[in-house]
């Protein structure tokens, strides 16, 4: 196959088919499927053995901050970790995950809130070809043992918080993500004749990375299969529009890591080499109160959120000169609730 901007020409051994694009509207009359008129993305070649975390650590050295910059912030005890602390943890996470058992292909559930251990595990799974698939933890036994059904999970992740898992009998069992075990394994390589000889296997873009759940308005909730390359070419649009900045952007995820919005932006803010501050519960005063504490440029929300700080009196008492911009997604953000934030924000930008 060979095209360029206005000509595709589809060949096989028999026929040879040419079709102009129009070069206005990118509509393709062979696919019947309108194309991108925009440059293509930098992406790596399709068959290249990548995983989306390799991918997307790479993309860290576009930006002119040291190793040391702080990726993660926990806002209830402040404690914070560097790019070379998480890389870290994640690599011995995969090694010590590795020699357990786990492998590539294999699928892992994840019950969990957002806390500090979760893009750890993320990137540590995503690195071996483990399958990521996250799930609401306050979901029912029911709707758990549906996930179960649709992706067949060989392992689970959880908080000591859940107390649903702990009956499920999967072949590798369940790991609580805040104990001291899930600790030592990001901290601790195993004590074995082959942990430093294990290989971790290739991943290719095409390999499914996660499987992330519908919200079932249509019936049961279903399970929704995204590659590698699908990360990749997720993250690598951002990186197309990435802005240079003299520090880092410090960014509030306040929408869950298991939701698809939530997942791609913390996959975003690693490329971008941004810091992001983690919060476990919403709260609006919590929120305001880690805007002002951490100095955060970069919101991230649902429209319910961009409604509320928009009413008076709801910010009044807090320092949110540092906010630059508000990212808001998962539903959409009327043209009314827009303007209204703007008329009190004025100085901060909202992306949809």
């Amino acid at each position: 196959m060979e095209e360029d901007n206005n000509t595709r020409t589809v060949s096989s051994t028999t026929t040879t088919t040419t079709t102009t694009m129009d070069p206005k509207t990118g509509f393709n009359s062979i696919s019947r499927t309108f194309q991108t008129l925009r440059p293509p993305l930098n992406l790596p070649p399709p068959h290249a053995t990548i995983s989306a975390a390799t991918y997307i650590l790479s993309l860290r050295h576009k930006s002119p901050f040291p190793s040391s910059t702080t990726l993660l912030i926990d806002s209830t005890t402040s404690h914070q970790l560097s790019y070379s602390n998480f890389i870290q943890r994640s690599k011995t996470l995969a090694k010590n995950l590795t020699l357990r058992g786990l492998t590539k292909h294999h699928t892992a559930l994840i019950l969990s809130p957002n806390i500090f251990q979760v893009p750890i595990l993320y990137f540590a799974l995503l690195s071996i070809g483990v399958v990521i698939s996250p799930a609401n933890p306050i979901s029912t036994t029911s709707d758990i043992s549906h996930f179960i059904n649709l992706s067949k999970p060989v392992i689970a992740f959880t908080t000591s918080f859940c107390g649903k898992l702990p009956k499920l009998k999967l072949p590798l069992g369940t790991i609580l993500i805040d104990s001291p075990e899930f600790d030592s394994l990001t901290t601790e390589e195993a004590k074995d004749d082959i942990s430093t000889t294990a290989v971790l296997p290739e991943v290719s873009q095409s390999d499914v990375a996660a499987i992330l759940y519908s919200s079932g308005t249509t019936g049961k909730s279903k399970g929704v299969m995204l590659t590698h390359r699908n990360l990749t070419a997720t993250v690598a649009a951002y990186d197309a529009v990435r802005i240079p900045t003299e520090s880092p952007a410090v960014s509030l995820v306040t929408v869950p890591f298991f939701h698809v919005y939530g997942f791609t932006i913390l996959l975003k803010s690693v490329a971008m080499m941004e810091t992001v501050v983690v919060m476990e519960r919403f709260g609006m005063g919590k929120m305001l109160s880690v805007l002002e504490r951490f100095r955060v440029t970069n919101l991230v929300v649902a429209p319910p959120v961009v409604v509320a700080m928009s009413k008076e009196g709801v910010t009044e008492g807090y320092d949110l000169s540092s906010l630059k911009s508000v990212v808001c997604g998962g539903a959409p953000l009327g043209k009314d609730n827009f303007d209204a934030f703007k008329a009190k924000f004025a100085q901060v930008s909202i992306i949809q």
